[in-house]
């Protein structure tokens, strides 16, 4: 696959970025992604200029179901934010570095925190659908990562550390918060793989043996550029269904945005009660 060099990167990233500042006066300090049925979160901001993907110069654009293609600037909690509604993904046939190309440019347009949440499902056998899961750390099994390629030192090392790449005093944060409003979340790992399939029973018992309590098909290429840009990160996992070897049903996507829908409230209060506290 072709890469960009750092000075290919540099001009799409600037065309973007003067698009977006031609477009609105905002500069958000957080960028907040919502995933797959997860949008409802987007009511809950003072919106104050809203743009497709499809107008920003070499943004992607969102091709499935749950996911509206937008950019929100506005407030939140107090806060100024931008939220993406809607992601993008490996199995969509984007590239790692398109999939963190979003991200880079709003890190450009000044926020130095990601909240990112997703759909995943719950192997860990104490989680149940429409359960939340604080994400604490990842296993990347994409086969691929974004910083593959040239590096622009000016972004972030050559070699970013990633022993903590879930910031952990804003997930203590969470923690305070969750606790405070009763909401019962729980903490884990969650692991990224390709997709666009659903995972075999095998796959599931080797997934859980190596340490996943979730798995889903995003998160960890956005959140791998924002360590390597020096971002805070914070994580919420929502589980849409139950991934138990020995009970395994069908998978509905129907359903599935239906479980999101119904434990969207509950990532909700956690993710404008970080905000608050903040």
């Amino acid at each position: 696959m072709q890469r960009d060099t750092v000075e290919e990167f540099r001009e799409k990233r600037d065309e973007a970025l003067s698009f977006l500042k031609n477009e609105t006066d905002e500069q958000p300090d957080y960028l907040i992604i919502l995933g797959t049925g997860l949008g409802r979160l987007a009511d809950e901001i003072d919106v104050v200029d809203s743009i497709s993907y499809s107008e920003i110069p070499h943004f992607p654009d969102s091709t499935v179901e749950g996911h509206a293609g937008k950019l929100l600037f506005g407030s939140l909690s107090g806060k100024k934010v931008v939220a993406m509604q809607g992601r993008f993904h490996y199995y969509e046939g984007y590239s790692m570095q398109e999939i963190a190309f979003p991200p880079r440019v709003l890190h450009a347009m000044g926020a130095e925190t990601l909240i990112v949440s997703n759909a995943s499902g719950g192997m860990n056998p104490n989680y149940s659908r429409g359960d939340i899961m604080l994400i604490n750390d990842h296993i990347n099994m994409f086969g691929d990562n974004p910083l593959i390629g040239p590096n622009d030192d000016e972004l972030g090392p050559r070699f970013p550390d990633m022993s903590d790449p879930y910031t952990e005093s804003l997930r203590k944060v969470a923690e305070k918060v969750a606790l405070k409003k009763g909401i019962k979340m729980h903490e884990g790992v969650y692991l990224a793989l390709s997709g666009p399939t659903m995972e075999t029973k095998a796959e599931y018992r080797f997934l859980r043996n190596i340490g996943a309590d979730v798995v889903g098909m995003s998160t960890v290429p956005e959140v791998i550029a924002a360590v390597h840009m020096g971002m805070d990160v914070l994580g919420i996992s929502v589980i849409t269904d139950e991934c138990f070897p020995d009970a395994l049903e069908p998978v509905d996507i129907e359903k599935v945005l239906e479980a999101a829908g119904e434990a969207e409230p509950a990532m909700t209060e956690v993710i404008t009660g970080v905000l608050q506290e903040l």
